[in-house]
Parts: C-alpha cells; sequence; structure tokens
C-alpha cells in the first residue's frame, strides 16, 4: 500500500497527548454476559427499521473477549493515550444500586492492560448508552439521571482512580439532546422537538456533579467532551443570518456557555426545569481542559420548504426556524460529510475569542471520517489535513495539548450500523479478524516522526 501524503507533519509539542478513541457501545460486544444491564441502544437497536443497514450491536467487535489484541495493536501504532468509555449498565445494571463486580473487573482489567502497553486509559464515563432501567423512569428528562450518574461515576473513580489520571465526564450531551431526545434518530427515539431541552440541562448537571465526585476522590485532570463545528450563514440577509445564530446557540454555545461562562444564552434558562441558577454553579466548576468532537461545519439559512435540510444526514423538521443547507465546492466522506480542515482552525481560533482566559486548554477528543477499504488514501489525507489546520490554530494562539482519531477501528455506527467504517483498523463483520489499514501504518509512521 502507498500512504500519502508524503510530508512530514509539522513539529508539535513533545508532551501533545496523541491518541484514539472508541465507546462502549459500539465495540464491546458481549451485552448479556457477566451481569451487564440493557441500555437504550440495545432496545432502539431491537426496534425493527431503527438501525439502516439491520445490524446491531450485541456482538460489536467482540472488545470484551479480544481486550489484548486492540491493546496490542494501540502499542504497535504508538498510541500515548486511549480514550474508551464504560458502560454505565455493565457496572450499575440498572443505574444505580447494586454494583456488578464483574462489569468492573472488565475495565479494570483493561486499565491495567493499557498501562502494562504504556498507553494512557482515558475514560468517558457516559457515551450515549444509558441503562434502560433509568430510561424507562424518565432518562435525563428526570434530575433524579444526574444524580445516579454522580454515584456511578464515584462508583468507576473508586475503582480506576489509582491508574487512571484523566477523565472524560460526557460525550456529546447536544447529539443525545437534539437525536435522541429532540428527532428521534437516536435511542431512546423520543421526538419531542424544543421540549427535549431539560434532557441538556440535566446531562451538564450530571457533568458538574460528576466533577464533584471525581474530585473526591482525588482526579485532578477532568473534562468533557463536546461537539463543536462553525456554523456558517447561507447567505448575508437577515433571515439567514438569523437562522444561523440560532443554530450555532443550538449547538454551540447552549453546551459551552453553561460550562465556561457559568450561563446559559439568553432566552434559554427560563426554558429549563429546577434551580438553574444554583445548578449552574455545580455545571460551571472548573474544567482541567476542555474536550472538542469535530468533524465538520454547517451551512444554515432561513426556513425554506422548498430546499433540503438535514442534521448530520438526518431530516429536520419542516418547522424548525432554521433549514441546514449543503456546502458545496468540498470533497465528501462516505458519509456525505464536507470536508473542510480549515474550519477547525476557525472554530478553535472563534473560541479563544469568545471565552478568552474562560476557555482551558483544549484536547480534540474526536475527528475523523467514514471511508472505505484498506488502502484509505483519504483517511490519510483527512488526517493530515486536520492535524496541519490543528497546528495553525495553536499558531494563532490556542492551547491545544492533544488529539484523538475517532476511531481505532470500524465499529456499530449508531443509526447507521455497520455500514460507515470510521476505523484505523478494518474489522471482518463475519470472523472479526482485524486488519490495519493504510492510514493505521501512516499514522503509525506519524507518530514515530513526532518523537525522533
Amino acid at each position: 500500500m502507498t500512504t500519502l501524503p508524503p510530508s512530514p507533519l509539522p513539529r508539535f509539542p513533545a508532551d501533545f497527548l496523541w491518541g484514539v478513541s472508541t465507546s462502549a457501545q459500539q465495540i464491546e460486544g458481549a451485552v448479556d454476559e457477566d451481569g451487564r444491564g440493557r441500555t437504550t441502544w440495545d432496545a432502539f437497536a431491537a426496534e425493527p427499521g431503527r438501525i439502516r443497514d439491520g445490524s446491531d450491536a450485541l456482538v460489536a467487535t467482540d472488545h470484551y473477549h479480544r481486550y489484548p489484541e486492540d491493546v496490542a495493536l494501540l502499542k504497535e501504532l504508538g498510541a500515548g493515550a486511549y480514550r474508551f468509555s464504560v458502560a454505565w449498565a455493565r457496572v450499575l445494571p440498572e443505574g444505580a444500586g447494586a454494583v456488578n463486580k464483574a462489569g468492573l473487573d472488565f475495565y479494570d482489567r483493561l486499565v491495567d492492560e493499557l498501562c502494562a502497553a504504556g498507553v494512557r486509559p482515558v475514560p468517558t464515563l457516559f457515551h450515549w448508552d444509558t441503562p434502560l432501567a433509568l430510561e424507562e423512569r424518565g432518562g435525563w428528562l428526570r434530575r433524579d439521571t444526574a444524580r445516579r450518574f454522580a454515584e456511578y461515576a464515584d462508583v468507576v473513580a473508586a475503582r480506576l482512580g489509582d491508574r487512571v489520571d484523566r477523565w472524560i465526564t460526557l460525550n456529546e450531551p447536544a447529539e443525545l439532546t437534539l437525536l435522541g431526545y429532540g428527532l428521534g434518530e437516536h435511542a431512546p427515539g423520543k421526538r419531542l422537538l424544543f421540549d427535549a431541552l431539560p434532557a441538556a440541562h440535566h446531562q451538564l448537571l450530571g457533568h458538574g456533579l460528576a466533577v464533584q465526585a471525581l474530585r473526591a476522590r482525588g482526579a485532578d485532570s477532568i473534562g468533557i467532551a463536546n461537539s463543536h463545528g462553525p456554523t456558517w450563514a447561507a447567505s448575508g440577509s437577515g433571515p439567514d443570518k438569523s437562522a444561523a445564530d440560532f443554530y450555532d446557540l443550538l449547538l454551540n454555545r447552549l453546551f459551552a456557555d453553561p460550562l465556561l461562562l457559568g450561563r446559559y444564552p439568553d432566552g434559554i434558562a427560563e426554558m429549563l426545569p429546577g434551580p438553574v441558577a444554583d445548578d449552574l454553579d455545580v455545571i460551571s466548576q472548573r474544567l482541567d481542559w476542555y474536550g472538542v468532537n469535530y468533524y465538520q461545519p454547517t451551512l444554515v439559512g432561513a426556513p425554506d420548504g422548498d430546499l433540503p435540510s438535514d442534521f448530520a444526514g438526518i431530516e429536520v423538521p419542516p418547522d424548525m426556524p432554521f433549514s441546514v443547507r449543503e456546502i458545496e465546492g468540498y470533497p465528501r466522506t462516505a458519509f456525505g460529510w464536507p470536508v473542510v480542515p480549515d474550519a477547525l482552525t476557525e472554530l478553535l481560533t472563534s473560541f479563544r475569542e469568545r471565552y478568552g482566559d474562560r476557555l482551558p486548554p483544549v484536547v480534540i477528543t474526536e475527528n475523523g471520517c467514514s471511508y472505505d477499504g484498506l488502502d484509505d488514501q483519504e483517511r490519510i489525507t483527512y488526517i493530515d489535513g486536520h492535524l496541519r489546520a490543528l497546528h495553525r490554530a495553536m499558531e494563532a494562539g490556542v492551547d491545544v495539548r492533544g488529539y484523538f482519531v475517532w476511531s481505532l477501528m470500524d465499529n456499530f455506527e449508531w443509526a447507521e450500523g455497520n455500514a460507515q467504517r470510521f476505523g484505523l483498523v478494518h474489522i471482518d463483520y463475519e470472523t472479526l479478524a482485524r486488519t490495519p489499514k493504510a492510514s493505521f501504518h501512516w499514522l503509525r509512521d506519524a507518530l514515530r516522526g513526532q518523537r525522533a
């Protein structure tokens, strides 16, 4: 296989953290083993028509049994860190109450294996897989779920905290709110539109309570993984700019402002339940670093019934106060997402301008793309381009401390099933054989070049 582009990457700081990411629901499998409880995604995938290719995550990539092989791949890659998620329902099958020792034992073994391989474990406590028992009691629409999440965080930290020095509380609360509770295209499959906003607030409250629990266990490197991307107005007209501002509020500021500024954007707090002012004191506790998941910018205009409108490939209801337009003039991934590395530079520099000294050091906790084939030159070009864009943001003064590729391996890509392949490692879903792609070899060589 050839591995292009051939020019070396710019030099990153010696202590820059290089890693890859996965999530439990997408790779572990073993959903009925060793006391694991059911999750919202187990139930959602079992409903006919929910997963586009009809697949499920019952086996996924069988990481639960094959984790030593996967850790060996991490070591071969030269990854400095591995961002994985802990399955809440594997640790607390009902979401609260009795702890499942066998579930904690699995993560104990995984962390030991990582440490022995010289790979820093970076667990994410929640990556969308709410225990089904909690969801049946209201899930993230209920304030109580935030408290249960903090209790769960304490259980995990008590077991793993002696070897884990970096924690992530939540992954992408925006997507769970919008796609899971707002549009019904992800688990738990509710279509509440703006009535989904309590799920956003309760996830952020759960984050704050989990930070308190982790600090009480001695953790001193805590972040969150929020999805962000620039919002571009479809034109300079007033209606298009207003629509883009509103979309930016929903996808970016709604989840960053409370954490970094201690307040919601104007007009949002009044739509949320509970003692919001008191909650914001909990939500806005100091973060040691801020995780950004970046994939693409979004072009937004005023509502227009004559134009197609979607959010990440999902149809936006016609009564929403914006329409999402197609970005033209850029290559596209197999998922149909535009490849715009410069938008990552734009995003990071705009965040620094918006939040100033309230923005802690940044870590890119996800960045990646879906392409088919083992000789995945497009993925090499994608990662190379985004790393150069990231370096330009650093040269412009943004304090960036790390970068994680999504993903180590092909996996169950949520509502897309097994059809979209984001991995550096190819998975044969019949045999579960792992085969490193050209992008894996390119990144391995690039990381060696950084350390030379």
